[in-house]
Protein backbone atom coordinates (compact mmCIF):
# COMPACT_ATOMS: atom_id res chain seq x y z
CA UNK A 1 0.00 0.00 0.00
CA UNK A 2 1.02 3.20 -0.59
CA UNK A 3 0.35 6.12 1.71
CA UNK A 4 -2.60 8.14 1.71
CA UNK A 5 -2.44 11.94 -0.27
CA UNK A 6 -4.92 13.12 1.58
CA UNK A 7 -4.60 14.97 4.62
CA UNK A 8 -5.81 12.39 6.82
CA UNK A 9 -7.09 9.08 6.41
CA UNK A 10 -10.93 8.80 6.27
CA UNK A 11 -13.34 8.55 9.01
CA UNK A 12 -16.03 7.00 7.46
CA UNK A 13 -16.49 4.79 4.54
CA UNK A 14 -19.95 3.15 2.54
CA UNK A 15 -19.26 0.32 -0.03
CA UNK A 16 -22.59 -0.40 -1.92
CA UNK A 17 -22.00 -3.78 -3.38
CA UNK A 18 -25.52 -5.78 -3.42
CA UNK A 19 -24.76 -8.79 -5.50
CA UNK A 20 -23.85 -11.27 -6.87
CA UNK A 21 -22.41 -13.89 -4.62
CA UNK A 22 -18.85 -14.19 -6.63
CA UNK A 23 -18.87 -9.93 -6.96
CA UNK A 24 -19.21 -9.84 -3.08
CA UNK A 25 -16.60 -11.91 -2.20
CA UNK A 26 -14.61 -10.08 -4.45
CA UNK A 27 -15.14 -7.01 -2.35
CA UNK A 28 -13.54 -9.05 0.81
CA UNK A 29 -10.20 -8.42 -0.55
CA UNK A 30 -10.74 -4.33 -0.51
CA UNK A 31 -12.34 -4.13 2.64
CA UNK A 32 -8.81 -6.00 4.03
CA UNK A 33 -6.95 -3.75 2.32
CA UNK A 34 -8.56 -0.50 3.90
CA UNK A 35 -8.42 -2.23 7.19
CA UNK A 36 -4.57 -2.88 6.92
CA UNK A 37 -4.04 1.12 5.78
CA UNK A 38 -6.66 2.13 8.76
CA UNK A 39 -7.50 0.24 11.57
CA UNK A 40 -9.73 3.02 12.92
CA UNK A 41 -11.73 3.18 9.71
CA UNK A 42 -15.37 2.79 10.05
CA UNK A 43 -16.91 0.72 7.75
CA UNK A 44 -20.23 0.37 6.21
CA UNK A 45 -21.26 -2.00 3.40
CA UNK A 46 -24.95 -1.70 2.19
CA UNK A 47 -25.37 -5.58 0.80
CA UNK A 48 -28.43 -7.53 -0.27
CA UNK A 49 -29.70 -10.41 1.69
CA UNK A 50 -28.16 -13.73 0.22
CA UNK A 51 -24.66 -12.30 0.21
CA UNK A 52 -25.43 -10.55 3.69
CA UNK A 53 -26.34 -14.58 4.79
CA UNK A 54 -22.65 -15.30 3.25
CA UNK A 55 -20.28 -12.60 4.85
CA UNK A 56 -22.33 -11.73 7.99
CA UNK A 57 -19.90 -11.84 10.57
CA UNK A 58 -16.69 -10.12 8.65
CA UNK A 59 -15.08 -8.33 11.24
CA UNK A 60 -14.47 -4.51 11.18
CA UNK A 61 -17.72 -3.99 8.92
CA UNK A 62 -21.33 -2.72 9.62
CA UNK A 63 -24.18 -4.44 7.30
CA UNK A 64 -27.16 -2.36 6.00
CA UNK A 65 -28.82 -4.98 4.25
CA UNK A 66 -31.08 -3.64 1.32
CA UNK A 67 -34.37 -6.07 0.24
CA UNK A 68 -34.07 -5.69 -4.05
CA UNK A 69 -37.93 -6.38 -3.36
CA UNK A 70 -38.64 -3.47 -1.83
CA UNK A 71 -37.48 -1.09 -4.54
CA UNK A 72 -37.96 2.16 -3.77
CA UNK A 73 -39.94 2.20 -0.32
CA UNK A 74 -36.53 0.38 0.83
CA UNK A 75 -34.46 2.68 -0.72
CA UNK A 76 -36.14 5.52 1.51
CA UNK A 77 -35.68 3.31 4.90
CA UNK A 78 -32.59 2.98 4.17
CA UNK A 79 -32.33 7.01 4.11
CA UNK A 80 -33.62 7.13 7.12
CA UNK A 81 -31.45 3.81 8.95
CA UNK A 82 -29.03 6.85 7.80
CA UNK A 83 -30.52 10.03 8.85
CA UNK A 84 -27.91 12.46 10.69
CA UNK A 85 -24.82 10.55 8.99
CA UNK A 86 -22.46 11.45 6.18
CA UNK A 87 -19.68 9.19 5.36
CA UNK A 88 -16.52 10.81 4.24
CA UNK A 89 -16.73 8.55 1.06
CA UNK A 90 -19.10 6.31 -0.77
CA UNK A 91 -17.28 3.66 -2.70
CA UNK A 92 -20.17 3.02 -5.78
CA UNK A 93 -19.02 -0.91 -6.78
CA UNK A 94 -22.07 -1.72 -9.17
CA UNK A 95 -23.64 -0.39 -11.65
CA UNK A 96 -26.93 -1.54 -12.45
CA UNK A 97 -29.33 1.02 -12.25
CA UNK A 98 -31.14 0.02 -9.12
CA UNK A 99 -27.84 0.41 -7.23
CA UNK A 100 -27.14 3.59 -8.99
CA UNK A 101 -30.17 4.68 -7.91
CA UNK A 102 -29.72 3.52 -4.29
CA UNK A 103 -26.77 5.44 -3.95
CA UNK A 104 -28.59 8.48 -4.59
CA UNK A 105 -30.00 7.99 -0.91
CA UNK A 106 -26.73 7.57 0.70
CA UNK A 107 -24.80 10.91 1.90
CA UNK A 108 -21.10 11.18 1.23
CA UNK A 109 -18.63 13.94 1.07
CA UNK A 110 -17.12 11.47 -2.18
CA UNK A 111 -19.12 9.44 -4.50
CA UNK A 112 -16.32 6.99 -6.06
CA UNK A 113 -17.48 5.12 -9.35
CA UNK A 114 -16.70 2.95 -12.39
CA UNK A 115 -14.62 4.27 -15.11
CA UNK A 116 -16.45 5.41 -18.15
CA UNK A 117 -15.69 2.26 -19.66
CA UNK A 118 -17.03 -0.11 -17.29
CA UNK A 119 -20.31 2.73 -16.47
CA UNK A 120 -23.39 1.92 -17.40
CA UNK A 121 -27.66 2.79 -16.68
CA UNK A 122 -26.29 6.61 -15.99
CA UNK A 123 -23.83 5.87 -13.23
CA UNK A 124 -21.45 8.66 -13.94
CA UNK A 125 -24.63 10.80 -12.60
CA UNK A 126 -24.08 8.89 -9.30
CA UNK A 127 -20.72 9.55 -8.88
CA UNK A 128 -18.33 12.54 -9.33
CA UNK A 129 -14.89 10.48 -8.92
CA UNK A 130 -13.37 7.40 -11.06
CA UNK A 131 -11.42 4.59 -10.41
CA UNK A 132 -8.58 4.33 -12.95
CA UNK A 133 -9.31 3.25 -16.72
CA UNK A 134 -7.65 -0.35 -16.86
CA UNK A 135 -8.91 -2.56 -19.31
CA UNK A 136 -8.17 -6.35 -19.13
CA UNK A 137 -8.07 -6.67 -15.54
CA UNK A 138 -9.95 -9.38 -13.35
CA UNK A 139 -13.00 -7.88 -11.88
CA UNK A 140 -11.35 -8.22 -8.51
CA UNK A 141 -8.73 -6.37 -9.92
CA UNK A 142 -11.24 -3.90 -10.95
CA UNK A 143 -13.01 -3.58 -7.48
CA UNK A 144 -9.84 -3.37 -5.35
CA UNK A 145 -8.60 -0.17 -7.48
CA UNK A 146 -11.81 1.57 -5.29
CA UNK A 147 -8.99 2.03 -2.22
CA UNK A 148 -6.75 4.27 -5.40
CA UNK A 149 -8.59 7.33 -5.25
CA UNK A 150 -8.34 7.15 -1.79
CA UNK A 151 -4.34 6.95 -1.98
CA UNK A 152 -3.98 3.59 -1.54
CA UNK A 153 -3.12 0.10 -3.60
CA UNK A 154 -4.37 -3.09 -3.06
CA UNK A 155 -0.75 -4.88 -3.66
CA UNK A 156 -2.35 -8.07 -1.94
CA UNK A 157 -5.38 -9.90 -2.28
CA UNK A 158 -6.38 -11.97 1.01
CA UNK A 159 -10.21 -13.25 1.75
CA UNK A 160 -10.30 -14.46 5.05
CA UNK A 161 -14.29 -14.91 4.80
CA UNK A 162 -16.19 -15.48 8.25
CA UNK A 163 -16.56 -19.11 8.64
CA UNK A 164 -17.73 -20.26 12.16
CA UNK A 165 -16.46 -23.33 13.65
CA UNK A 166 -19.63 -25.20 13.62
CA UNK A 167 -19.73 -24.68 9.54
CA UNK A 168 -16.98 -26.67 9.38
CA UNK A 169 -17.76 -29.02 11.88
CA UNK A 170 -21.16 -30.05 9.46
CA UNK A 171 -18.87 -30.05 6.59
CA UNK A 172 -16.57 -32.63 8.03
CA UNK A 173 -19.52 -34.45 8.77
CA UNK A 174 -20.68 -34.64 5.34
CA UNK A 175 -18.06 -37.32 4.21
CA UNK A 176 -15.06 -38.92 6.55
CA UNK A 177 -11.44 -37.67 6.05
CA UNK A 178 -10.29 -41.32 4.85
CA UNK A 179 -7.79 -39.51 2.12
CA UNK A 180 -9.58 -40.31 -0.89
CA UNK A 181 -9.69 -37.01 -3.41
CA UNK A 182 -12.82 -35.01 -3.48
CA UNK A 183 -14.59 -33.74 -6.81
CA UNK A 184 -17.38 -31.27 -5.45
CA UNK A 185 -19.42 -30.74 -8.18
CA UNK A 186 -21.35 -27.60 -8.43
CA UNK A 187 -23.03 -27.43 -11.68
CA UNK A 188 -25.24 -24.27 -11.59
CA UNK A 189 -25.02 -20.69 -11.82
CA UNK A 190 -27.47 -18.07 -11.53
CA UNK A 191 -27.24 -17.45 -15.11
CA UNK A 192 -28.75 -20.75 -17.30
CA UNK A 193 -27.35 -20.21 -20.30
CA UNK A 194 -23.40 -20.40 -18.55
CA UNK A 195 -24.54 -24.32 -17.29
CA UNK A 196 -23.30 -27.45 -18.56
CA UNK A 197 -25.11 -30.62 -19.62
CA UNK A 198 -25.98 -32.76 -17.27
CA UNK A 199 -24.98 -35.98 -18.90
CA UNK A 200 -21.37 -34.48 -19.60
CA UNK A 201 -21.09 -33.60 -15.66
CA UNK A 202 -21.96 -37.43 -15.04
CA UNK A 203 -19.00 -38.60 -17.47
CA UNK A 204 -16.58 -36.44 -15.71
CA UNK A 205 -17.97 -37.81 -12.82
CA UNK A 206 -17.48 -41.07 -13.43
CA UNK A 207 -14.31 -40.39 -15.25
CA UNK A 208 -13.03 -39.08 -11.52
CA UNK A 209 -14.71 -42.20 -9.61
CA UNK A 210 -13.35 -44.80 -11.90
CA UNK A 211 -9.32 -43.42 -10.63
CA UNK A 212 -10.46 -43.44 -7.00
CA UNK A 213 -12.16 -40.09 -5.84
CA UNK A 214 -14.77 -39.35 -4.37
CA UNK A 215 -17.82 -37.44 -5.60
CA UNK A 216 -19.72 -34.73 -4.25
CA UNK A 217 -22.67 -32.69 -5.47
CA UNK A 218 -23.51 -29.10 -4.22
CA UNK A 219 -25.75 -26.48 -4.82
CA UNK A 220 -28.51 -25.04 -3.92
CA UNK A 221 -32.55 -25.64 -3.42
CA UNK A 222 -33.93 -24.27 -6.71
CA UNK A 223 -35.75 -26.25 -8.75
CA UNK A 224 -33.37 -26.38 -11.76
CA UNK A 225 -30.19 -26.76 -9.34
CA UNK A 226 -32.59 -30.29 -7.82
CA UNK A 227 -33.58 -30.99 -11.56
CA UNK A 228 -29.73 -30.81 -13.20
CA UNK A 229 -28.58 -33.04 -9.62
CA UNK A 230 -31.24 -35.89 -10.29
CA UNK A 231 -30.14 -36.01 -14.15
CA UNK A 232 -26.22 -36.09 -13.30
CA UNK A 233 -27.31 -38.91 -10.40
CA UNK A 234 -29.45 -41.21 -12.81
CA UNK A 235 -26.33 -40.62 -15.90
CA UNK A 236 -23.94 -41.92 -13.88
CA UNK A 237 -22.45 -45.02 -12.85
CA UNK A 238 -20.61 -44.28 -9.97
CA UNK A 239 -22.31 -43.53 -6.45
CA UNK A 240 -21.52 -39.52 -5.48
CA UNK A 241 -22.86 -38.09 -2.71
CA UNK A 242 -25.87 -35.61 -3.03
CA UNK A 243 -25.62 -32.46 -0.81
CA UNK A 244 -27.96 -29.93 -3.28
CA UNK A 245 -29.90 -28.24 -1.40
CA UNK A 246 -28.74 -29.54 2.39
CA UNK A 247 -26.36 -26.57 3.13
CA UNK A 248 -26.65 -23.06 4.20
CA UNK A 249 -25.05 -20.00 2.87
CA UNK A 250 -22.20 -20.46 5.71
CA UNK A 251 -21.65 -23.97 5.50
CA UNK A 252 -21.03 -23.73 1.60
CA UNK A 253 -17.37 -21.92 2.22
CA UNK A 254 -16.76 -25.02 4.44
CA UNK A 255 -18.32 -27.60 2.62
CA UNK A 256 -15.63 -25.86 -0.55
CA UNK A 257 -13.21 -25.87 1.29
CA UNK A 258 -12.62 -29.38 2.09
CA UNK A 259 -12.88 -30.51 -1.39
CA UNK A 260 -9.65 -30.82 -3.56
CA UNK A 261 -11.09 -29.55 -6.63
CA UNK A 262 -14.51 -27.82 -7.70
CA UNK A 263 -15.96 -28.36 -11.16
CA UNK A 264 -18.61 -25.63 -11.81
CA UNK A 265 -19.21 -23.12 -14.45
CA UNK A 266 -18.95 -19.41 -13.91
CA UNK A 267 -20.80 -18.98 -10.95
CA UNK A 268 -20.72 -17.75 -7.13
CA UNK A 269 -19.23 -21.25 -6.01
CA UNK A 270 -16.31 -20.70 -8.04
CA UNK A 271 -15.43 -17.51 -6.75
CA UNK A 272 -15.81 -18.87 -3.08
CA UNK A 273 -14.07 -21.96 -3.54
CA UNK A 274 -11.53 -19.94 -4.66
CA UNK A 275 -11.37 -17.59 -1.67
CA UNK A 276 -11.58 -20.69 0.60
CA UNK A 277 -8.35 -21.86 -1.47
CA UNK A 278 -9.90 -24.67 -3.30
CA UNK A 279 -8.46 -25.28 -6.77
CA UNK A 280 -11.34 -24.85 -9.35
CA UNK A 281 -12.06 -26.39 -12.65
CA UNK A 282 -13.95 -23.59 -14.11
CA UNK A 283 -16.08 -24.34 -17.36
CA UNK A 284 -16.22 -21.31 -19.71
CA UNK A 285 -17.73 -20.37 -22.87
CA UNK A 286 -20.30 -17.63 -22.04
CA UNK A 287 -17.83 -15.74 -20.11
CA UNK A 288 -13.96 -14.64 -19.75
CA UNK A 289 -11.82 -16.74 -17.39
CA UNK A 290 -9.55 -13.73 -17.82
CA UNK A 291 -11.83 -11.56 -16.06
CA UNK A 292 -13.99 -13.52 -14.16
CA UNK A 293 -12.27 -17.07 -13.48
CA UNK A 294 -11.07 -18.03 -10.52
CA UNK A 295 -8.61 -15.27 -9.59
CA UNK A 296 -5.88 -17.23 -7.65
CA UNK A 297 -4.96 -20.09 -9.69
CA UNK A 298 -6.56 -20.39 -13.54
CA UNK A 299 -4.73 -23.09 -14.84
CA UNK A 300 -7.28 -26.43 -14.44
CA UNK A 301 -10.07 -23.78 -16.38
CA UNK A 302 -11.50 -24.98 -20.04
CA UNK A 303 -11.90 -21.83 -22.10
CA UNK A 304 -13.90 -22.01 -25.00
CA UNK A 305 -14.58 -18.28 -24.60
CA UNK A 306 -12.71 -17.33 -28.32
CA UNK A 307 -14.60 -20.22 -29.70
CA UNK A 308 -17.91 -18.88 -28.35
CA UNK A 309 -16.91 -15.53 -29.85
CA UNK A 310 -15.74 -16.06 -33.06
CA UNK A 311 -19.44 -18.70 -33.49
CA UNK A 312 -22.11 -16.55 -32.49
CA UNK A 313 -20.58 -13.16 -32.75
CA UNK A 314 -18.21 -13.72 -35.94
CA UNK A 315 -15.03 -11.99 -34.47
CA UNK A 316 -12.11 -13.23 -31.85
CA UNK A 317 -12.20 -12.45 -28.27
CA UNK A 318 -9.71 -10.10 -28.57
CA UNK A 319 -11.45 -7.93 -30.57
CA UNK A 320 -14.94 -7.92 -28.02
CA UNK A 321 -15.42 -5.41 -25.36
CA UNK A 322 -13.70 -6.82 -22.64
CA UNK A 323 -16.40 -7.77 -20.12
CA UNK A 324 -18.35 -9.11 -23.11
CA UNK A 325 -20.83 -11.92 -22.48
CA UNK A 326 -21.75 -14.77 -25.02
CA UNK A 327 -25.03 -16.14 -23.28
CA UNK A 328 -26.43 -17.88 -25.94
CA UNK A 329 -28.33 -20.99 -26.29
CA UNK A 330 -26.00 -24.11 -26.49
CA UNK A 331 -22.63 -22.18 -26.10
CA UNK A 332 -21.43 -24.01 -23.43
CA UNK A 333 -21.93 -27.19 -25.47
CA UNK A 334 -18.48 -25.53 -26.79
CA UNK A 335 -17.02 -27.24 -23.90
CA UNK A 336 -16.41 -31.06 -24.42
CA UNK A 337 -16.21 -34.20 -22.09
CA UNK A 338 -12.48 -34.26 -23.27
CA UNK A 339 -11.74 -30.67 -23.00
CA UNK A 340 -12.67 -31.20 -18.68
CA UNK A 341 -10.96 -34.72 -18.58
CA UNK A 342 -8.07 -33.24 -19.57
CA UNK A 343 -7.90 -30.38 -17.48
CA UNK A 344 -9.12 -33.00 -14.40
CA UNK A 345 -5.84 -34.64 -15.16
CA UNK A 346 -3.70 -31.67 -15.55
CA UNK A 347 -4.54 -31.25 -12.01
CA UNK A 348 -4.22 -34.79 -10.59
CA UNK A 349 -0.57 -34.83 -12.85
CA UNK A 350 0.16 -31.56 -10.55
CA UNK A 351 -1.26 -32.88 -7.46
CA UNK A 352 1.12 -36.12 -7.34
CA UNK A 353 4.13 -36.36 -5.06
Amino acid sequence: MTPSQTPGPPRSICLLRLSALGDATHVVPLVRTLRRAWPGVALTWVIGKAEHRLLEGLDGVEFLVYDKATGLAGMRALRRRLQGRRFDALLQMQVAARANLLSAFIPAGRRIGYDRSRAKDLHGLFVDERIPDRPGIHVLDAIGSFCEPLGLRQDQVAWELPVPDEARAWARSQWPGDGAPVLLVSPCSSHALRNWRAERYAAVADHAASGGWRVVLCGGRSALERETTDAILAAMRSPALDLVGKDTLKQLPALLERADLVLTPDSGPMHIANAMGSKVLGLHAASNPARSGPYSDPRYCVDRYDDAARKYLGKPAAALKWGAKIEREGVMDLVEVEDVVAAFERYRADRRP
